[in-house]
């Protein structure tokens, strides 16, 4: 898949999708960089499994919200494994809880577009010059499906997630002349941690147990009426990573097993 030896640099790659990720690039080939904030357990235990399967990978701390860290980040990426092929912007959270918005707080608000579409803008700041110069790359982002087709009481991650559409298809276009390959993908539900917290909190405003709302959400997911695994992103990460997709840029592909054809 053209892999073998390409460095990839992945933001919030602890656990979940970014963990999922990091493991399938460097399955296929890839050194790997393992960016976390505040976890660093969780980082070095991911950087120990690649390292044992026979890739280098790297713990690096930096917070994508601040630019000058990003940049730390980058530099130290190039003295510890020599370049940047691939960028995965996967870092991103749910500041507060699922909430009608007529209640969501400003600072929950300024915390997840700090995040989810500013942190992604200033890695892609970062990085993209460089790919420029090296005339090649592979930037991803993780958008999600609620960036195409918002969904209540998730007004605002819907929107940061339509800012990170936004910017992936602008960039696409500026940085095509220079092989520099930029798409997104966007997850529906997936198994994780984040999305058990969401079903915790709707209790609230649905009037249904966690385990009703969660079995109603798959119930309208056509393909096998279940939720994702990370594995099942992280292998469209690989194949946009890849040489098979080489004519492919500026493209948002969902991966939600079909729940948007209802």
């Amino acid at each position: 898949m053209g892999l073998q030896g390409k460095v990839a640099l992945i933001t919030g790659s602890t656990g979940g999708i970014g963990r999922a990720i990091a493991l399938r690039l460097a399955r296929d080939g890839c050194d790997v960089v393992v960016n976390y904030r505040t976890k660093q357990q969780l980082a070095d235990n991911v950087v120990e499994v690649i390292n044992a399967a026979g890739r280098k990978a790297v713990a690096i701390k930096a917070d994508v919200r601040n630019a000058s860290e990003v940049e730390y980040m980058m530099k130290t990426t190039l003295e510890k494994l020599g370049r940047i092929d691939i960028l995965v912007n996967n870092a991103g959270i749910e500041a507060g809880e699922p909430c009608p918005f007529t209640q969501l707080e400003e600072e929950d608000w300024d915390a997840m577009f700090d995040v989810n579409a500013k942190g992604t803008f200033i890695s892609c700041k970062t990085v993209a010059p460089l790919m420029i110069k090296q005339r090649s790359g592979r930037i991803i982002n993780i958008s999600s499906t609620c960036g195409k087709t918002p969904s209540a009481y998730l007004v605002a991650y819907s929107a940061t997630k339509a800012a990170v559409i936004a910017l992936t298809q602008g960039m696409a276009i500026e940085l095509a002349p220079y092989n520099v390959r930029v798409n997104a993908i966007c997850p529906g539900g997936v198994d994780t941690d984040m999305n058990e917290r969401e079903f915790g909190a709707l209790q609230r405003y649905l009037g249904k147990t966690k385990d009703e709302i969660r079995r109603d959400w798959e119930a309208t997911i056509p393909l096998g009426g279940r939720m994702a695994n990370p594995d099942e992103i992280a292998s469209v990460a690989s194949f946009l990573a890849s040489d098979d997709s080489n004519y492919i840029t500026g493209v948002t592909i969902n991966v939600s097993g079909g729940v948007e054809l209802h």
